[in-house]
């Protein structure tokens, strides 16, 4: 199921308006985390599920900030919430539609349900613009 999953993931990212802009989704790895971990840049950790209405109104907010922040650099890293329990309870996620914004190690934002453009927009920018493009 999981595999599944991340092939439907690389699917619906490679259609996505969010492919061609500047927020890069994929699959969470603990590799791929503990790397943005080291690397000092922003990320975001999406708690995610493909039948939750309140995700599917996150990820029109961060395709919208993709399209219109092109010189923005966000990875996404999405959890399924269904078949990465592990994770789900690593990150203390409560439920689906949980998202953790990371700069490198410290996590900046928690937030559980937001779908508010200006809130989601707001954490990301100011997370954003406090690091150079190099990450520091």
């Amino acid at each position: 199921m999981k595999s599944l999953f991340i092939a439907l993931m690389s699917v619906v990212i490679t259609l996505s308006p969010i492919a061609q802009a500047a927020v890069e989704k994929e699959a969470f790895t603990e590799v791929r985390y503990n790397e943005l971990r080291k690397s000092g840049k922003v990320f975001l950790v999406d708690v995610y599920a493909t039948w939750c209405p309140t995700c599917a109104k996150q990820q029109d907010v961060l395709a919208t900030y993709g399209k219109n922040n092109p010189q923005q650099n966000l990875s996404v890293l999405v959890i399924d919430f269904d078949n990465d329990k592990k994770w789900v309870r690593y990150f203390k996620a409560p439920r689906q539609s949980t998202l953790l914004l990371y700069s490198g190690e410290e996590q900046l934002w928690f937030s559980v349900g937001e779908t508010r453009y200006d809130v989601i927009t707001g954490e990301l920018d100011k997370a954003l613009n406090a690091v150079d493009p190099d990450g520091n």
